[in-house]
């Protein structure tokens, strides 16, 4: 429980001063910063190489917090998210509260409500939402484990998480799903 709490330390020094992280998360390895600080989403996005035209995923860490982060929530994505099994991003129309690069030009804004332990403890004691990408380069595959992380990543983060770099359990990206202005869902991702 020692390293978790200083991986948690170490983690909020990071984010605290515009730097990324690489952390576990409910799905595959992220990289992650504060979402609502745009200096520190363009670093992200330059170390991903990745366009900022791409929306990234924000993580929260309680439900309630969806109301801080959308404009006009349906209320019945909370009856929805209660159903699934499954680690599952929605987009959102109306994201607000955000660094402007997270919200993509349309306006949406693309959130998970994370179950895993060490990120609810560090988006909690962070008290702001965190940006999770898969860690790799634009346009490769994401790691479905620690060691399959590209150098390039690791030695581009702030701060790299000890807690869980020893599962060898493959991970894959959450589902994603459009929550559309009338009430409908589109899949984008199963």
């Amino acid at each position: 429980m020692v390293a978790f709490e200083n991986d948690i330390e170490q983690c909020l020094k990071a984010l605290n001063n515009n730097g990324l992280i690489l952390y576990p998360t409910d799905t595959v390895w992220g990289i992650g910063c504060d979402a609502t600080n745009a200096q520190a989403v363009e670093s992200l996005y330059a170390l991903k190489k990745r366009s900022d035209k791409k929306a990234m995923i924000v993580l929260l860490a309680e439900e309630k917090d969806i109301l801080r982060y959308v404009t006009q929530p349906d209320p019945k994505i909370f009856d929805y998210i209660k159903g699934i099994q499954k680690p599952t991003t929605f987009i959102y129309e109306g994201g607000t509260g955000m660094a402007e690069n997270m919200i993509l030009e349309d306006g949406s804004i693309a959130i998970r409500v994370t179950d895993d332990p060490f990120c609810k403890q560090l988006i909690k004691r962070f008290g702001k939402p965190i940006v999770s990408t898969s860690a790799n380069i634009s346009g490769y595959p994401p790691p479905t484990v620690f060691t399959d992380i590209d150098v390039v990543i690791k030695n581009g983060v702030d701060y790299i998480v000890q807690h869980r770099q020893d599962d060898m359990t493959a991970a894959v990206p959450s589902a994603v799903v459009k929550w559309n202005a009338d009430g409908s869902l589109s899949i984008i991702r199963p």
